[in-house]
């Protein structure tokens, strides 16, 4: 009977050791499988782009990825769905500050505190594109062509309400006349349009437009920026030729790594470092200067201030060009 009762009670102790959440409990380290990462927009956009260079060097630091397209409402289909997830690490996303354009003005059902913000991955300029053989280039002929057809030129962003949106809108402001605002669901479809002559124009990041730039598909006419880029020292800002595009403040288009809020601190802490490792990567920032867009090393709290001050920006800058059109 003693030995019957020692027995009994080692099969005891040791299902109750193997119980989750009991003290005791062994957890597997995390990663234990890949993480689901969603890029709220098409694939071939920058966002796409990014996230696919990023990938093999996330993988060195043993977190494996698999990218998910979930396009629609300005990213926050796809949002929503890293927003609803466990927060377990397991379901990542990137952040625009189209999404937060779309927070800060009501479109979107999602507010920045359901997130946990993690790792900036870029900071984007845009351009004003043309298609490659357009007979409205330079800038200042774009514009003048805008002026003998008001209301009539179209331009093409990736989603409305948006970083692009507003700059759209500033280029026909600068004109001093209406156009065709066109949206789509991420910037590749933009670029798909402006070669197949269907857009007189499009507000595009150079990452995501590198290549049919390169090719002379298309044609970049104005930064909007304080000043050049150093990939395209011959396109002007249109600060330069007396258009001010910022006159209700400064607004800025960046990407962004998030989770959902309540990511476990041990967790939170092992994505960061991977992220911020493979950011910092030279083969990262090698291809952040060929495609003209930059890195930097902000996260966490910092990340989040940020995030904040740009939807707030958004905000004042999107209830004044939109006002029109709400």
């Amino acid at each position: 009977m003693p030995r019957i009762s020692l027995a009994l009670a080692a099969a005891l102790a040791a299902a109750l050791t193997a119980q989750p959440g009991q003290a005791g409990a062994q957890t597997p380290a995390f990663p234990s499988r890949d993480v689901t990462f969603i890029v709220p927009w098409n694939p071939g956009g920058s966002n796409d782009v990014m996230a696919r260079q990023l990938q093999p060097l996330l993988k060195e630091q043993g977190i494996g990825i698999i990218i998910e397209n979930i396009v629609g409402a300005n990213g926050a289909i796809g949002l929503r769905r890293v927003a609803g997830a466990d927060p377990d690490g397991y379901t990542l996303g990137m952040g625009t500050s189209s999404t937060l354009a779309a927070i800060a003005q009501g479109k979107a059902q999602l507010k920045n505190e359901q997130f946990a913000h993690l790792v900036r991955v870029s900071t984007d300029p845009l351009l004003l594109e043309v298609p490659g053989k357009s007979p409205h280039q330079p800038l200042d002929a774009f514009l003048a062509n805008m002026k003998k057809n008001p209301g009539k030129v179209s331009i093409g962003t990736p989603g409305t309400y948006n970083v692009n949106h507003i700059f759209a809108a500033m280029t026909a402001r600068a004109a001093g006349v209406g156009y065709v605002n066109v949206p789509y669901t991420g910037g590749s479809k933009v670029i798909a349009d402006l070669l197949g002559g269907h857009l007189e124009a499009g507000v595009l990041k150079p990452s995501e437009s590198i290549g049919q730039i390169q090719e002379g598909l298309v044609k970049p006419i104005g930064v909007f920026a304080d000043k050049r880029l150093e990939q395209f020292p011959d396109i002007p800002t249109f600060k330069e030729k007396g258009y001010d595009v910022f006159p209700y403040g400064p607004v800025v288009q960046m990407a962004y790594v998030v989770g959902p809020a309540g990511l476990p601190p041990a967790i939170r802490e092992r994505i960061t470092a991977a992220f911020r490792k493979a950011i910092q990567d030279p083969r990262f920032k090698t291809f952040a200067k060929e495609n003209s867009f930059l890195v930097d090393d902000l996260t966490g709290d910092a990340l989040t201030k940020e995030v904040e001050a740009v939807t707030a920006s958004l905000r004042e800058v999107g209830t004044q060009v939109f006002k029109d059109q709400q």
